[in-house]
């Protein structure tokens, strides 16, 4: 199965990056690094520049449907920018209304409330979120990873990267639940 992993150019947290990643690989499936233009990504540990990605695919280029799923890694720069992308919006969007899995770390869930898709939804993030969360009508609860599958999408969230581990097995184990069921 094929992942878009959606980051901006720079910004990203880079162990919810790459554990995510890795857990896809080592489950046999396809990640694919997207980001709003060409070249590398610069990920960050916290407020450090650690290693740079190379893009596979612009998110203007392609779509959902290319896709069994996404993944939205957080950093606090990283949704902050792309929330204010509106292909990247869109491409997020797309994922929903086509009801494929989304799933989301820390402060990605930024992006989901600029793509207007949480409302109605209980999920969870990192804290400082909680209020954002609440405004543009989700449920914020407190949990190390949290399935909403209200919607025709699924959506799997977690807080931070204490939560990784769980994450990984829970995203993987509900995207190719939906694949099969595709």
């Amino acid at each position: 199965m094929r992942i878009a992993f959606l980051v901006a150019p720079e910004g990203v947290e880079q162990v919810e990056l790459t554990e995510p990643w890795q857990a896809a690989v080592g489950a046999g499936h396809e990640p694919v690094l997207v980001s709003t233009q060409s070249g590398k990504v610069q990920a960050f540990d916290h407020l450090d520049k650690a290693d740079t990605f190379p893009v596979q695919e612009v998110v203007g280029d392609t779509t959902a449907a290319s896709f069994s799923g996404l993944v939205l890694p957080g950093g606090v720069a990283n949704p902050d920018f792309l929330r204010t992308d509106e292909a990247a919006v869109a491409f997020v969007r797309d994922f929903f209304r086509q009801g494929r899995p989304v799933a989301a770390i820390c402060h990605a869930p930024w992006v989901l409330v600029e793509a207007d898709v949480v409302r109605g939804r209980e999920l969870t993030s990192w804290p400082s979120l909680r209020t954002d969360l609440r405004n543009a009508g989700a449920t914020w609860v407190d949990e190390q990873v949290k399935v909403c599958d209200h919607g025709a999408a699924k959506l799997v969230t977690s807080r931070k990267p204490d939560d990784l581990e769980a994450f990984c097995e829970t995203y993987l184990d509900v995207f190719a639940a939906e694949s099969k069921e595709a």
